[in-house]
C-alpha cells in the first residue's frame, strides 16, 4: 500500500517542483505582475512604523490572496493601525479592501509582463474611528521587464480614492530588483502619490528579501521622503507564506 500511495503522490510532487518560488507584492511599493498559482493561498504580512510629524504603526497590514486560475487572483487587504498625535493614541482596523489581480500579457521583447490590480474599499468594514463615508475604488497597472537573469525593472501606474473626498490620488512607482543569491534579493525604488488638488509627495526606499524556502519569504525595508509633503521616513518588517 505504501508504494501505491507513492504512485499517486508522484504527480503532486512533480507539480510542486514546477511551481516558481513565491513572488510577493511586498516589501516595495511596486506590486508584482505575478499571480498566486492556481489553487494556492498566499498571505503577506507587514509590520511598519511611519513618521510624518506624528507616528503611525501598522500591526500588521495583511494581504490575503488566492489563485483562481492562471489569469485571475482574488485579494483581501486587512490593516490594523495605531496612530499617535499630540500625545493621544487611536487604534483600530482601517476599511477592508477586496479585489482581484488579472493577468494581461506575458513579457515579449519591449512589451512588459503586465497585470491589472483593482480593489474596492468597504467603508463600514472598519473600526468606528476609521470608517469611510463611501465605497471607493483603487486600481494599478503593474509591469515588469527582465533586464538580465539577476536584474529586473518594474513600475506601476494607477489611482485611488479614499472614500471621504471625491478627489483621486494618482500613483506611480519605479523599482529595480536585484537577485544577490538564490536566497537574497534587494531593491531600490522611487515612488509618489499625487492628489488631484494638492502637490505630489515623492519618496525613496530600499530593502532586502530572504527566501526561506520556495513558499516562505522574510523582508526588511526602509524609506524616506524627498519632498516636503512626503512622510519623513518609515521602517518595515515582513513575513509572507504560501500554501
Amino acid at each position: 500500500m505504501r508504494y501505491l500511495y507513492l504512485l499517486f503522490l508522484l504527480p503532486t510532487l512533480a507539480m510542486a517542483q514546477d511551481i516558481a518560488p513565491l513572488a510577493a507584492d511586498r516589501p516595495d511599493q511596486t506590486e508584482t505582475p505575478y499571480l498566486v498559482p492556481k489553487g494556492m493561498f498566499q498571505m503577506e504580512n507587514g509590520f511598519s512604523m511611519e513618521k510624518d510629524g506624528n507616528r503611525s504603526w501598522a500591526l500588521p497590514s495583511s494581504l490575503l490572496k488566492y489563485g483562481l486560475n492562471d489569469a485571475f487572483e482574488l485579494r483581501l487587504i486587512v490593516t490594523y493601525v495605531v496612530d499617535e498625535a499630540d500625545g493621544t493614541k487611536t487604534s483600530g482596523f482601517e476599511p477592508i479592501r477586496v479585489g482581484m489581480k488579472v493577468k494581461i500579457c506575458e513579457e515579449a521583447g519591449w512589451i512588459p509582463k503586465t497585470s491589472l490590480i483593482g480593489h474596492m474599499l468597504v467603508p463600514d468594514a472598519a473600526s468606528s474611528d476609521y470608517r469611510a463615508d463611501h465605497y471607493a475604488s483603487q486600481f494599478r497597472f503593474v509591469m515588469q521587464h527582465t533586464l538580465t537573469n539577476k536584474l529586473s525593472l518594474s513600475y506601476n501606474l494607477g489611482a485611488e480614492w479614499d472614500g471621504i473626498t471625491p478627489d483621486a490620488t494618482f500613483i506611480y512607482t519605479l523599482t529595480t530588483g536585484f537577485s544577490l543569491t538564490d536566497k537574497w534579493g534587494a531593491y531600490a525604488e522611487l515612488f509618489g502619490f499625487a492628489p488631484e488638488n494638492d502637490s505630489a509627495a515623492h519618496s525613496f526606499d530600499g530593502g532586502f528579501t530572504y527566501l526561506v524556502n520556495n513558499d516562505t519569504m522574510l523582508d526588511i525595508s526602509s524609506g524616506f521622503g524627498i519632498t516636503e509633503n512626503a512622510p519623513d521616513y518609515y521602517i518595515a518588517l515582513g513575513f509572507s507564506f504560501r500554501l
